[in-house]
Protein backbone atom coordinates (compact mmCIF):
# COMPACT_ATOMS: atom_id res chain seq x y z
CA UNK A 1 0.00 0.00 0.00
CA UNK A 2 0.93 3.68 -1.03
CA UNK A 3 1.48 6.61 1.94
CA UNK A 4 -1.42 8.42 0.31
CA UNK A 5 -3.84 5.37 0.95
CA UNK A 6 -4.20 6.13 4.75
CA UNK A 7 -3.18 2.68 5.54
CA UNK A 8 0.34 2.37 5.19
CA UNK A 9 2.54 -0.99 6.47
CA UNK A 10 5.60 1.33 6.54
CA UNK A 11 7.09 0.68 9.58
CA UNK A 12 8.65 4.37 9.54
CA UNK A 13 5.27 5.96 8.60
CA UNK A 14 3.43 8.45 11.01
CA UNK A 15 -0.16 6.38 10.41
CA UNK A 16 1.43 3.43 11.54
CA UNK A 17 0.66 2.46 15.36
CA UNK A 18 4.18 1.25 15.94
CA UNK A 19 5.83 4.29 13.85
CA UNK A 20 8.51 5.94 16.17
CA UNK A 21 7.93 8.76 14.08
CA UNK A 22 4.82 9.62 16.38
CA UNK A 23 6.52 10.77 19.56
CA UNK A 24 8.32 13.19 17.37
CA UNK A 25 5.31 14.51 15.75
CA UNK A 26 3.77 14.26 19.54
CA UNK A 27 6.28 16.55 20.93
CA UNK A 28 6.83 19.01 17.96
CA UNK A 29 2.87 19.55 17.73
CA UNK A 30 2.97 20.80 21.48
CA UNK A 31 2.14 24.71 21.57
CA UNK A 32 5.06 24.99 24.20
CA UNK A 33 7.56 23.09 22.13
CA UNK A 34 6.76 25.08 18.79
CA UNK A 35 7.15 28.37 20.79
CA UNK A 36 10.06 27.33 22.61
CA UNK A 37 11.63 26.15 19.36
CA UNK A 38 10.90 29.58 17.48
CA UNK A 39 12.17 31.53 20.98
CA UNK A 40 15.51 29.71 20.76
CA UNK A 41 15.70 30.77 16.68
CA UNK A 42 16.90 34.36 17.98
CA UNK A 43 19.97 32.88 19.54
CA UNK A 44 21.10 31.12 22.66
CA UNK A 45 18.50 32.29 25.87
CA UNK A 46 18.54 31.70 29.62
CA UNK A 47 15.60 30.29 31.04
CA UNK A 48 14.12 33.35 32.42
CA UNK A 49 14.67 35.06 28.87
CA UNK A 50 12.43 31.77 27.48
CA UNK A 51 9.78 32.31 30.01
CA UNK A 52 9.23 35.97 29.55
CA UNK A 53 8.83 35.74 25.72
CA UNK A 54 6.43 32.62 26.13
CA UNK A 55 4.11 34.18 28.00
CA UNK A 56 1.57 32.10 30.44
CA UNK A 57 4.26 29.35 30.81
CA UNK A 58 4.59 27.99 33.81
CA UNK A 59 7.89 27.16 35.17
CA UNK A 60 6.86 23.40 35.67
CA UNK A 61 6.65 23.44 32.07
CA UNK A 62 8.74 24.99 30.13
CA UNK A 63 11.22 22.77 32.43
CA UNK A 64 9.84 19.81 31.40
CA UNK A 65 9.68 21.05 27.74
CA UNK A 66 13.27 22.08 27.18
CA UNK A 67 14.18 18.65 28.91
CA UNK A 68 11.99 17.14 26.17
CA UNK A 69 13.43 18.76 23.54
CA UNK A 70 16.76 17.93 25.01
CA UNK A 71 16.08 14.18 25.52
CA UNK A 72 14.81 14.20 21.57
CA UNK A 73 18.54 16.05 20.31
CA UNK A 74 16.59 19.60 19.68
CA UNK A 75 17.99 21.52 22.12
CA UNK A 76 21.37 21.81 24.10
CA UNK A 77 21.35 23.05 27.07
CA UNK A 78 25.30 24.48 28.69
CA UNK A 79 25.90 25.08 31.93
CA UNK A 80 28.51 27.73 32.81
CA UNK A 81 31.39 27.23 35.50
CA UNK A 82 30.23 30.89 37.00
CA UNK A 83 28.89 31.80 40.60
CA UNK A 84 25.72 31.93 40.28
CA UNK A 85 25.65 28.77 37.80
CA UNK A 86 24.16 30.33 34.26
CA UNK A 87 22.39 28.22 31.83
CA UNK A 88 22.08 28.72 28.35
CA UNK A 89 19.58 26.81 25.64
CA UNK A 90 20.09 26.68 22.19
CA UNK A 91 19.04 24.86 19.24
CA UNK A 92 20.90 21.75 17.83
CA UNK A 93 21.28 21.57 13.59
CA UNK A 94 18.23 19.16 14.20
CA UNK A 95 16.37 22.08 16.00
CA UNK A 96 17.10 24.39 13.59
CA UNK A 97 15.77 22.16 10.97
CA UNK A 98 13.01 21.21 13.08
CA UNK A 99 12.53 24.88 13.15
CA UNK A 100 11.45 26.08 9.29
CA UNK A 101 7.94 24.31 9.12
CA UNK A 102 7.27 25.23 13.00
CA UNK A 103 7.72 28.99 11.85
CA UNK A 104 5.88 28.22 8.35
CA UNK A 105 2.66 26.92 10.60
CA UNK A 106 3.13 29.51 13.58
CA UNK A 107 3.21 32.19 10.31
CA UNK A 108 0.14 30.90 8.76
CA UNK A 109 -2.11 31.11 12.00
CA UNK A 110 -1.46 34.24 12.86
CA UNK A 111 -2.09 35.38 9.26
CA UNK A 112 -5.38 33.44 9.54
CA UNK A 113 -6.24 33.86 12.74
CA UNK A 114 -9.48 36.36 11.67
CA UNK A 115 -10.54 33.14 9.57
CA UNK A 116 -11.40 30.68 12.56
CA UNK A 117 -14.61 30.80 14.51
CA UNK A 118 -14.38 31.42 17.84
CA UNK A 119 -14.48 29.26 20.23
CA UNK A 120 -17.06 29.06 23.01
Amino acid sequence: MTKTSGLCDDPKSVYSAACPCRDMLDLLANKWSALALGALEDGPQRFGALRGRLQGVSPKVLTQTLRRLEDYGLVDREIYAEVPPRVEYSLTPLGKDACAPLSHLRSWVEQNIDRFPEAA
